[in-house]
């Protein structure tokens, strides 16, 4: 049995922190409002593809009560054009803290982490060529 058409997918991500993280993810990152109350705000790009995140307070009752927590050992992956601009602008004028400093690293992306004020991990990345060992692991896919 095939699972039935795909029509949206984006993560939301629990939190104790909701006004912080949402201004997070808008000021520094360039989400939109597309929902917001005082427990779950939604959240998107505004240039195609629309990209989108949603948080949710970790104590609300929509949660089941076995996972009212805040995410942990989350990483979100942001690609951009240029990762050097982008980390002169976070790290050096925004003024975060880097988690991971800049660097280039040999499976192909160079990249830096800062954390999100709820403590999820943010990887700025920009794709740069692989070595041949790590050009092995890639696996090409049909598009469509």
């Amino acid at each position: 049995m095939t699972p039935s058409a795909l029509t949206s997918f984006y993560p939301v991500l629990c939190t104790r922190q909701l006004g912080a993280a949402v201004e997070f993810y808008r000021t520094l990152l360039g989400f939109e409002t597309t929902f917001e109350s005082d427990w779950y705000v939604s959240l998107r790009r505004p240039e195609p593809p629309h990209y989108e995140l949603a948080l949710v307070d970790a104590g609300h009752e929509s949660v089941p009560e076995a996972f009212r927590r805040p995410a942990q050992g989350l990483l979100l992956n942001f690609e951009v054009a240029d990762v050097d601009a982008e980390y002169a602008r976070l790290v050096g004028a925004a003024g975060l803290k880097p988690e991971l400093d800049l660097r280039s690293e040999e499976f192909g992306q160079r990249h830096f982490m800062v954390s999100a004020p709820d403590g999820v991990l943010v990887d700025i990345i920009t794709p740069i060529a692989p070595t041949a060992e790590h050009a092995a692991c890639h696996t090409e896919l049909p598009h469509g």
